[in-house]
């Protein structure tokens, strides 16, 4: 791997940039697992160009100058200055709260669109040292609980933006910028998860927009992959974030590349296929598209990473749902399934599970031992519109003691041990 002295790698051809975690925060190393010769003729021949990664987070990329980051700052000095004029600061970035008044190691680089080639200068971007510093300063903001959390994913998103769009200006490429797309990733995927728990009018456009990065991004880093694979060597953390992929999938909404998934699958490489989070992500699907919802929740419990479960999670709603549906019609009128059996069964709290019947139109009762049930054959079972918005996690000891971890270390710390929370 690449060391921070190391000179950036800038392929002849360029990588397609993304406009916008593995189990390790660490930057990626190429593992030692050899590759036969037929599988890196199908690696290096398989074309990850992808529209919904090319030059996303610059209008006109082609006409901007070659350009050497030299900003030593997290923000150039004449856009801090001109933002304190004009009292454009986000909270993160105020000097002791002051709105017109900030500093270097606070204010960072916002994400601007438009970018003229003419006035643009070396001492706008910032090299790839500063920009790996900035992404742990904002990876550091992400358990930050003194503001509402979509106020926090609104300043790191946009950062991130500028942290790909001064990559994209110099055309970087080496193992340096692997690693940073995966932490990028992983933060995208982490406040996708938080931001199911916010409430209020903006959140379903920052839901829609962070998935929008976080597809874009996983298309660019698999493009960071091809660039940066030697004949004998594949990256240690490659076959987990092609399982996220996968599992994205799971969302019918989800913002693809324009392919069907099966076509995708054709082009991976075999070694990847084979792994066990792509098994794992492979039988997730097939489990959720088949309606095996009791196989889908207990190996989700047994054995995604953390990672993984953010991603699957909302898809744990719409398995429950289906599953009462199953007991509400297929059981006998004259006896009421017993909630606590089936709140083990779809590995829930009772209280939770009757909640969850009663947000989908079914009533509950308590029997002559009172103990709470469900009546079946009721006619007034739902699937709201747009899916149900509330969420119950795994009531699952091995994320439960991933939660513990969580709230003790700073987030990253979190990822020293690959999110192996078994």
């Amino acid at each position: 791997m690449a060391g921070r002295n190391q000179p950036p790698y800038r392929p002849r051809g360029g990588v397609n940039f993304s406009s916008s975690s593995s189990r390790s925060f660490h930057p990626s190393r190429n593992s030692t697992k050899n590759v036969n010769s037929e599988e890196r003729k199908k690696t290096s021949s398989s074309n990850w160009d992808n529209k919904a990664a090319i030059n996303g987070d610059i209008d006109d990329i082609q006409n901007l100058p070659s350009l050497v980051g030299t900003c030593p700052f997290m923000c150039p000095v004449e856009e801090r200055e001109k933002r304190e004029r004009l009292r454009d600061l986000a909270v993160f970035e105020r000097l002791y709260g002051n709105p017109a008044k900030s500093s270097p190691s606070l204010a960072v680089k916002k994400f601007c669109r438009t970018i003229s080639g003419k006035t643009l200068q070396d001492s706008d971007v910032r090299p790839l040292s500063v920009l790996e510093d900035t992404l742990s300063y904002l990876s550091n903001l992400l358990d930050s609980t003194e503001h509402p959390f979509e106020v926090v994913h609104d300043f790191i998103f946009d950062r991130m933006r500028s942290i790909r769009q001064d990559l994209s200006m110099q055309n970087i490429a080496c193992s340096r910028v692997v690693s940073m797309y995966e932490r990028m990733v992983k933060i995208h995927i982490i406040s996708q998860h938080k931001l199911r728990r916010c409430s209020g009018s903006s959140i379903s456009s920052l839901s829609y927009l962070n998935m929008e990065q976080l597809t874009k991004a996983l298309a660019t880093l698999f493009n960071l992959y091809e660039a940066n694979r030697t004949s004998e060597s594949i990256f240690e953390n490659e076959a987990e974030f092609f399982s996220f992929y996968v599992l994205l999938h799971l969302d019918s909404k989800t913002q693809g590349t324009g392919e069907t998934l099966s076509l995708w699958f054709r082009r991976v490489p075999s070694h990847i296929m084979k792994s066990t989070e792509m098994n794992f992500a492979r039988k997730i699907l097939r489990y959720f598209k088949l309606g095996f919802y009791k196989k889908f929740i207990h190996i989700t419990e047994s054995e995604a990473s953390y990672l993984q479960y953010c991603i699957i999670e909302p898809s744990i709603s719409e398995v429950r749902a289906l599953a009462i549906s199953c007991v509400n019609y297929g059981g006998y009128k004259l006896q009421p399934f017993p909630l606590a059996a089936l709140s083990k069964f779809l590995m829930m709290k009772e209280w939770e599970l009757e909640s969850f019947c009663n947000d989908s139109g079914l009533q509950t009762s308590i029997d002559e031992e009172g103990n709470s049930c469900l009546p079946t054959k009721q006619t007034t079972l739902i699937h709201p519109k747009g899916g149900l918005h509330k969420y119950y996690p795994l009531e699952s000891e091995r994320f439960d003691r991933y939660t513990v971890v969580s709230n003790a270390l700073k987030f990253h710390s979190m990822y020293v041990n690959n999110f192996d929370i078994k």
